[in-house]
């Protein structure tokens, strides 16, 4: 009586459903709980609540967690209504998500492991298949899209990014949560289709309701964005750290470039500058950081394309969007007359999109934490 009373307890149960025999099998390794629905009990029909006849029942097992190192496995007669509406369903067991092979128990210990580890070792330790994993994955994903709702402030601050895999043959564009670092949406590619499918899931109050969309400058995503939210051409953000390396690449083409024609005069002083002219100096040693302050105090063009890339990374601190303005202005002047081909096509890059560049200052928005998550 005892031990029914015990497994009661801990697996949930009430009314209708009892524990009628708990079966331990030294042999086995394993603990059997049975549940039953008790004799004469009114039984539902699981889509509209309605109390309906029983049809038949159906033997059922679960996985549940193990109990002093013995796998335990719950096994119910579950019972069939026949629902004038809805026909032949099967009843809600208390314990368990429809469809799975666990108790809902079970499926919550697997789930705290996968944040703490990989999916094999998760299934190597708790005996499971790479689908029941994935099943159990699955379900998981499902209740916390369900948990979320629909209420209009659902999020203000999105992020969309595109991350590639396959040995980079292959991309998928990820929108997600800026303010609580949660992925909303993730589509195969990278086309403007690609982002058009999650804003058309959003309701007209959910739109209007989003204040900032951090981006990359990819035109197939400004164009979807563009078209589906209000007023999106005072939210588009285009990420700092985008410009960024796009800045650094031109520094890079400059320095090869001046590294070739140096050495063809005997002269190394660019070389092993490579990395340090795509570091922060407030990243790099102090023994670096005074050897590369030579270097940028030379008339090299190297150091010229360096300090243009360095004043557009210090415009990013402005708040008013009237000086942000002006101050990109005189940073693209500046660029499109130092005479570095490579610095001057980023510079039209950035004039064509200073927009939503602006945007990203006076919004304080940038796309860190999807680079982060993508990771």
């Amino acid at each position: 009586m005892r031990d029914r009373e015990l497994y009661r307890r801990i697996l949930g149960i009430e009314r209708p459903w009892q524990v009628t025999e708990v079966e331990l099998s030294l042999e086995a390794g394993e603990v059997k709980v049975h549940v039953a629905v008790a004799p004469g009990a009114e039984l539902a029909c699981p889509v509209c609540g309605r109390v309906v006849p029983r049809y038949d029942r159906r033997k059922r097992e679960w996985r549940h967690l193990d109990t002093c190192q013995f796998r335990t496995i719950v096994a119910a007669e579950v019972p069939r209504v026949s629902c004038p509406e809805h026909g032949v369903r099967q009843v809600a067991v208390p314990w368990a998500e429809a469809g799975s092979g666990y108790t809902a128990l079970f499926e919550a210990l697997v789930i705290d492991w996968l944040r703490e580890a990989s999916v094999e070792a998760v299934r190597r330790r708790l005996g499971l298949s790479w689908n029941a994993v994935a099943g159990i994955m699955h379900r998981a994903v499902r209740r916390g899209l369900g948990r979320r709702g629909r209420e209009a402030g659902w999020c203000r601050r999105l992020g969309v990014d595109e991350t590639a895999f396959r040995r980079r043959h292959d991309y998928v564009t990820v929108v997600s949560d800026r303010e609580r670092d949660r992925v909303l949406h993730v589509a195969d590619g990278r086309r403007k289709e690609s982002l058009e499918g999650f804003y058309a899931g959003l309701t007209a109050e959910q739109k209007a309701g989003i204040e900032s969309i951090a981006m990359d400058m990819w035109q197939p995503y400004i164009a979807a964005t563009l078209e589906a939210i209000p007023g999106a051409a005072g939210k588009i953000a285009f990420d700092k750290f985008h410009v960024a390396r796009h800045l650094g690449e031109a520094v890079d083409q400059v320095r090869r470039r001046e590294h070739r024609e140096l050495l063809r005069q005997g002269i190394e002083v660019l070389k092993g500058t490579r990395y340090a002219g795509l570091t922060s100096p407030r990243k790099m040693s102090p023994s670096r950081r005074r050897g590369f302050g030579v270097l940028t105090r030379s008339a090299l063009k190297t150091a010229r394309a360096w300090a243009i890339k360095e004043l557009a990374m210090s415009l990013w601190g402005y708040t008013s969007r009237a000086w942000a303005e002006e101050a990109w202005e005189r940073w693209y002047g500046w660029a499109v007359r130092s005479r570095l081909e490579p610095i001057k096509r980023v510079a039209r890059m950035v004039k064509e999109h200073r927009w939503g560049i602006i945007n990203a200052i006076v919004l304080k928005a940038d796309n860190g934490h999807a680079e982060s998550i993508n990771s």
